[in-house]
């Protein structure tokens, strides 16, 4: 067996587990290599990842402070009763 292989087997409940796996990955990146389409360089990939996390972390924050604003807004109006 294929020492590299093998070091996968423990992520699997047995071998025919760790085999459905590896031949299911072999014809994912096979399809890949036979795609018609343009590649697309890596640095491209990078910058459009990297901007959508930037847009999915700003709108975490702000949903975050708008949290701890209405937070405040029932803290201060329990206090005033």
């Amino acid at each position: 067996m294929d020492p590299l292989f093998s070091t996968t087997i423990a992520d699997f409940e047995n071998e025919e587990q760790a085999a459905s796996y590896d031949r299911w990955f072999r014809a994912e990146v096979q399809k890949s290599l036979d795609d018609p389409r343009p590649n697309i360089p890596h640095e491209q990939v990078m910058a459009e990842i990297e901007a959508l996390m930037e847009r999915v972390r700003r709108k975490q924050e702000a949903l975050e402070a708008s949290d701890n604003d209405e937070s405040l807004t029932v803290q201060e109006s329990s206090k005033i009763r």
